[in-house]
C-alpha cells in the first residue's frame, strides 16, 4: 500500500470528484484513477461506488479513510522530524489564513518571513476560520492564523496574538446614524440593542466564529437579528453597510469616513485571533519560523 495511492484515495474522498482530485494533486484524471484501482487491487475491495458522476465511498473506503489519514500523517511526522534534524528552513509550510487577517495583519509579517527565509515555499490557503480549523485536525493544514473558535478542542494547541473590538455600524445617512446623532447632540443614553433590531442588518455567516458571537449577544439579551444579508466576507460586509443596506458589526481597524461608528449600550464585543496548529503533530523547521514570527509581531 504506497502514500500515493492513499493520496489519491484521500483526495477522491474529500472532493468527491475524480477530475478535482486529479486538480489538487496536479495529475491526469486517469493517474488518479489509476492510483485508485491499484489500492483497491491492493486491498481487495471496491472503495468508491460510482453512480452516474456521482462519486461516494463504499463501507470499506469509510473504514479505510480514518486509517489512511493517520497513515500520511505519520509518514509526514516522520519526514519532517528528520528533516528538522538539520536545523535547515526550507520545504513547503502549508499555512491557512481568514481573507480579513490575511489582508490587514499578516502582509509586513509574510513580507519579513519570506526574505528571511527564502527557501521556504509558502503554500498559502485563504479559506474561513472553520474550514482552516478542520484543515488542520485532518492534517491537511499545517497551521493556520484564523479567528480562534469559542470553546476549545482537545487536539489544538492555539494562541492568542490579537484582539479586534467589534464596532456597530451604519452609513452615514442611515436612519441609525441620524437616530445616534440626534442622542448625542441631545446628550441622551445610547443606542439600545432593541433599537437596533428594528432595523436590517448585514451580518458574518451564522455558523462562523465571529456570527455566533454576534448572535449569542443579542441572543443572551431575548432578542433576534433582523439579517437581511449574510457574507463571510468583511471587506463585503463593509461595502453593504456603506451603501446603506443595513447597519453591522465590523472590526474597528476598517470604520473609515464611510461608514459611523454607533455607541450602543451594551459591553464591548471582541473576536480572539491567533494561530493553531495540531497537538500531536511534528512541526517542520519553517512552521516553527513562522510561529516565532507570529510572536514577535504580536499586538493588541
Amino acid at each position: 500500500m504506497d502514500t500515493q495511492s492513499l493520496q489519491a484515495f484521500m483526495a477522491v474522498a474529500d472532493t468527491q470528484s475524480f477530475s478535482r482530485a486529479a486538480e489538487q494533486l496536479h495529475l491526469t484524471q486517469p493517474a488518479v484513477s489509476k492510483r485508485i484501482a491499484t489500492l483497491e487491487s491492493q486491498v481487495g475491495t471496491r472503495l468508491f461506488d460510482r453512480v452516474g458522476r456521482r462519486i461516494a465511498l463504499t463501507e470499506a473506503g469509510s473504514v479505510l479513510l480514518p486509517q489512511a489519514r493517520r497513515i500520511l500523517m505519520t509518514v509526514e511526522d516522520s519526514r519532517r522530524a528528520l528533516a528538522n534534524l538539520s536545523g535547515h528552513v526550507g520545504g513547503r509550510l502549508t499555512l491557512a489564513t481568514s481573507h480579513h487577517i490575511g489582508l490587514h495583519r499578516l502582509p509586513p509579517l509574510l513580507k519579513q518571513y519570506t526574505q528571511r527565509h527564502p527557501e521556504v515555499e509558502l503554500d498559502l490557503h485563504f479559506l474561513d476560520s472553520e474550514q482552516a480549523y478542520q484543515g488542520v485536525l485532518d492534517g491537511t493544514l499545517e497551521m493556520a492564523v484564523v479567528t480562534l473558535a469559542p470553546h476549545p478542542h482537545e487536539q489544538l494547541h492555539v494562541v492568542e496574538l490579537w484582539r479586534d473590538r467589534l464596532c456597530f455600524a451604519c452609513a452615514i445617512d442611515h436612519p441609525l446614524a441620524v437616530q445616534a446623532q440626534a442622542h448625542s447632540q441631545e446628550h441622551r443614553k445610547a443606542l439600545s440593542l432593541t433599537s437596533l433590531c428594528e432595523h436590517n442588518c448585514v451580518m458574518p455567516g451564522a455558523k462562523t466564529f465571529t456570527g455566533s458571537l454576534i448572535a449569542q449577544r443579542f441572543s443572551q439579551a431575548g432578542l433576534q437579528l433582523h439579517v437581511s444579508m449574510a457574507t463571510n466576507y468583511l471587506e463585503t460586509l463593509k461595502m453593504m453597510c456603506s451603501v446603506g443596506l443595513g447597519w453591522s458589526l465590523l472590526p474597528e481597524k476598517m470604520i473609515d469616513s464611510e461608514l459611523i461608528e454607533l455607541n450602543v449600550n451594551t459591553a464591548p464585543i471582541y473576536r480572539p485571533l491567533g494561530y493553531l496548529v495540531h497537538t500531536n503533530r511534528t512541526l517542520s523547521n519553517a512552521a516553527r519560523r513562522m510561529i516565532e514570527e507570529l510572536e514577535a509581531n504580536r499586538k493588541t
